[in-house]
């Protein structure tokens, strides 16, 4: 497994070790530590989200935009998907049977520059490409499932990035806006426990 060389057998290996570790960590209190060879062949930097879903509804989302190791960051993106989210309460143990797990290893942002911000339109694609918007002190995220999933315009992707961040929806047109993109490798659980694909959006 490299960055961004990675097999349907490596995504499975992501998703069921997510999986894994939250059971465990639910179970016990401690964070797992991983093998040897499991830490050996997660030892290169790469940016990763974990995302737990019940049924279609989200139950919890964190990870890491920029790269990191990724055998520090998948056990730290799982649990606190998990446990952290701030939107949600913390996963119960009995709730694991009804949850689906989802990674994505993402592609380094990439600032978008441009003369005039409606240009980003043309500079974007829905499908293909996840968001981060900056302005001062305020972030957003979303990645590039969400507006396949919700049906959303590159317009309505942008402004909903901005919403993220705390911002007002039209921020992206905004001078000081800065606007990355970056691609993302998913695979989830079709269902709970279940067989693990890698998602074409």
């Amino acid at each position: 497994m490299t960055r961004y060389d990675i097999s349907d057998e490596d995504g499975k290996f992501l998703v069921s070790t997510a999986r894994k570790i939250v059971t465990e960590f639910l179970r016990s209190g401690h964070k797992p530590r991983l093998d040897k060879d499991v830490e050996s062949k997660l030892s290169f930097d790469v940016g990763i989200f974990v995302t737990l879903n019940s049924n279609d509804d989200l139950r919890g989302c964190i990870g890491f935009p920029l790269p990191k190791k990724l055998s520090q960051a998948l056990p730290e993106a799982a649990i606190a998907a998990a446990t952290e989210d701030p939107r949600f309460s913390p996963v119960e143990p009995h709730e694991l049977d009804s949850i689906t797990f989802e990674v994505t290893i993402l592609t380094p942002p990439a600032e978008i520059t441009v003369d005039d911000p409606q240009e980003l339109l043309s500079k974007i694609k829905v499908g293909r490409d996840g968001l981060i918007i900056k302005q001062g002190y305020h972030s957003g995220l979303l990645l590039p499932q969400v507006p396949v999933e919700y049906g959303w315009s590159e317009e309505k992707f942008l402004e909903h990035t901005c919403q993220k961040a705390g911002l007002p929806s039209s921020c992206w047109k905004e001078k000081g806006t800065q606007v990355f993109s970056f691609e993302g490798i998913i695979f989830k659980e079709e269902k709970p426990n279940g067989m693990i694909i890698r998602e074409k959006l």
